[in-house]
């Protein structure tokens, strides 16, 4: 896996480096008039890389389907779809440059991506700075959409994932204390783990430690003997799938024998091998659960499983959701001009993907549920769900 990973980001760096934009599925019999161009920004290579595989092997698969079927359709007439990929490198400047590259350069319609929030906040001030619509399928941090009616994303957002992992283990393992460890240098965690510790206090919890660390880091027993010391029930962790082994491996080898819990961050299959015995019967939440998926849902991880040999992780779902609430945005507005787009997107309501059903709010923002997943027999398995209240509506599926 991790030969294929290496050979897939480079080989594609070095084929986009040498000729830009490139054609997935076209059909020779479908009389295309034009292009859409759309970009796409995600972590190549850096800290978390099969982030980066997941979405390139999604948008390809997005972006082959619709030009299967002729691309999209437009006063009647049929665009091919293009894809421009460019790698951050999992750095905030790498986003901003990368976006403004496809913005100036390549003359996108729309971007899908950056994907972590370190990135897709820097990234996201670029596009509506140049009024070009964004969607970040991943980043779950409010600032990436805050006051900014060109960025969408597909995520739910943290303020909501830190309410339904305090209330759930307060009521699921019935904790009256709970420990944050975080990375205070990472949008992503710093946010949620305050966004956690706010809804865990709100709920009548006591927050009884609350230690952080730096990005690089590997050593956390000095802030793992503090709490430990503290003596909470739940462990809290934020943290992306190749920091949480290390943290949870540390915390049992130091003694700590508590709950540990975690985010959507966790939800990539590489953590299973790295963390092994030590995350076995774990929970955290996140945007999707395969054994539990819809009609739309099971139609995709199927196309997935038999393009790529592996169940899609939750950056591959959210990715395809996101090419589909675009591709669905440009149908309906029946235009390539980003104004209209952008438009269109802001009017989707109660769109089914793979994720679920979701409708944005006036920041942008998905109106959607989160599931809860465990841990079990070395596999990511649904045990519950958690909505906003009165979400989806009755009739709707979820």
């Amino acid at each position: 896996m991790y030969r294929r990973l290496i050979t897939l980001t480079l080989a594609l760096a070095a084929i986009l480096a040498a000729i830009g934009p490139i054609s997935v599925g076209a059909q020779d019999d479908c009389d295309f008039v034009g292009e859409v161009v759309i970009g796409v920004i995600g972590p190549l290579t850096g800290d978390i890389p099969k982030v980066g595989q997941s979405t390139v092997e999604a948008a390809e698969m997005a972006v082959e389907e619709i030009n299967a079927d002729c691309g999209l359709q437009i006063d009647e007439e049929n665009y091919e779809v293009i894809i421009a990929v460019e790698d951050d490198e999992s750095k905030a400047e790498s986003a901003v440059a990368a976006a403004t590259r496809l913005i100036v350069d390549e003359e996108v319609v729309a971007i899908v991506g950056p994907q972590a929030s370190k990135q897709a906040v820097p990234a996201g001030q670029v596009a509506n700075d140049r009024e070009t619509p964004m969607i970040s399928p991943w980043s779950t941090n409010p600032a990436t959409t805050l006051d900014r009616p060109w960025v969408f994303r597909a995520a739910f957002l943290d303020p909501f994932q830190g309410r339904v992992m305090a209330n759930f283990v307060a009521e699921e393992f019935g904790a009256e204390t709970v420990a944050v460890l975080y990375d205070v240098a990472s949008d992503y965690p710093k946010g949620l783990a305050e966004n956690f510790r706010d809804a865990a206090e709100e709920g009548g919890l006591e927050v009884v430690a609350f230690e952080s660390f730096t990005t690089g880091d590997t050593d956390f027993s000095s802030q793992l003997t503090n709490i430990i010391a503290a003596e909470p029930d739940v462990l809290f962790v934020p943290q992306y799938y190749n920091e949480v082994p290390l943290i949870v491996q540390q915390a049992r080898e130091l003694g700590y024998e508590g709950y540990i819990a975690g985010s959507d961050s966790w939800g990539t299959p590489d953590l299973l091998t790295l963390c092994g015995d030590a995350c076995e019967g774990l929970f955290f939440s996140t945007h999707y659960a395969a054994d539990i998926a819809t009609e739309v849902g099971q139609t995709f991880i199927q196309a997935y499983e038999e393009k790529y040999g592996a169940k899609p992780d939750d950056v591959a779902a959210l990715t395809y959701d996101s090419f589909q609430l675009l591709f669905t945005a440009i149908e309906n507005a029946n235009s390539l001009e980003r104004e209209d787009v952008r438009e269109a997107l802001a009017n989707i309501d109660l769109y089914e993907g793979v994720t679920g059903v979701m409708s944005f709010d006036e920041q942008g923002d998905p109106i959607k549920c989160a599931v809860i997943i465990q841990i079990n027999e070395g596999a990511f398995t649904f045990y519950d769900s958690a909505c906003p209240a009165g979400f989806p509506p009755e009739g709707e599926s979820e």
